[in-house]
């Protein structure tokens, strides 16, 4: 009887179980557009973000609530300055962002997370510097992106203040002196925003918790020197008001316009810093706008490793 042998496949050598499948792909044969063309259209692409461009319908809905906002009170003061053919307008442009500031906190809270948070959480970041682009790179265009989108939400409502400023006929050197001042003042304001709320956006990949972060920061440091500075001037400490200004970013915005901006002063009292104290202000300013982009670089070298 015949006995049945088992079958055996036969092993193929190590060198051919691998294999090279060509699935139609062609090589780009096209300029190669380097670091400077990357970091433009992540700015681009951030910048439009910003705003919800080209994102989905509730992605929109937040950061235009908030620019209509920020530009409708400031439509209501022309309509009344051109009603009642007022002599000037009910709020200095200095002052503009400084009553508006919640609304400019509540914008770089969103924003900031979106901007940073998505990368972390989903890991594109290592993505990113795959390309020939560095670190300092991708931190410019995210740090440019917010400050030039907060720079719009800011900027915005003095434009619509001096276009009916002029139409009310109001004086023209003197409109355009509080216009070129406000632009100056909200230009710092982004910057300083932008890096602070960047650098707490950073930290965490979840978006809920950076925006409820970046509110905390904000908001408890302005309400600790608001009320650290009543406390002085009721106790006739007028000389450690505008020191504690400086650890709050609204109130630092506004010591820097008081002191060289022509802006009347929040504090209590309503007496700002003077020239010389401005100087240690604009010094902290910058050098808090300085030190975020440092912590920045230097988070997204571990991140992208």
């Amino acid at each position: 009887m015949a006995v049945e042998q088992p079958l055996h496949t036969p092993v193929a050598p190590a060198g051919d179980q691998t294999r090279i499948h060509n699935i139609g792909y062609r090589n780009y044969d096209g300029p190669r557009l380097g670091r400077a063309y990357a970091r433009r259209s992540l700015y681009s692409q951030s910048l439009r973000g910003a705003y919800g461009l080209g994102r989905s319908v509730k992605s929109k809905v937040l950061p235009m609530l908030l620019f209509v906002v920020m530009c409708v009170p400031a439509a209501i003061m022309v309509a009344v300055a051109v009603a009642t053919k007022a002599n000037d307008l009910p709020v200095d442009y200095t002052r503009y962002a400084i009553v508006m500031q919640a609304v400019i906190s509540l914008y770089v809270a969103s924003q900031a997370p979106q901007s940073v948070s998505r990368d972390l959480r989903f890991k594109t970041v290592p993505l990113y510097f795959s390309r020939p682009i560095e670190t300092a790179d991708y931190v410019r265009a995210k740090y440019a992106a917010l400050a030039s989108a907060m720079f719009i939400l800011t900027a915005a409502p003095l434009l619509v203040l001096y276009a009916g400023a002029l139409l009310a006929k109001l004086d023209f050197t003197d409109q355009t002196k509080g216009f070129a001042q406000g632009l100056v003042s909200v230009a710092l304001l982004s910057l300083l925003f932008a890096g602070i709320g960047l650098v707490i956006a950073s930290v965490t990949p979840r978006r809920g918790f950076g925006i409820a972060a970046v509110i905390a920061v904000l908001t408890i440091s302005y309400g600790a020197v608001t009320t650290l500075q009543a406390i002085a001037d009721a106790q006739g400490s007028g000389g450690a008001i505008t020191w504690i200004g400086l650890f709050s970013p609204v109130t630092l915005i506004d010591g820097v316009q008081s002191a060289f901006l022509g802006a009347g002063s929040t504090f209590p009292g309503g007496i700002g810093p003077d020239k010389g104290e401005g100087v240690v202000y604009v010094v902290v300013a910058l050098g808090l706008i300085a030190a975020a982009y440092g912590l920045l670089v230097r988070r997204y070298k571990k991140v992208g490793l």
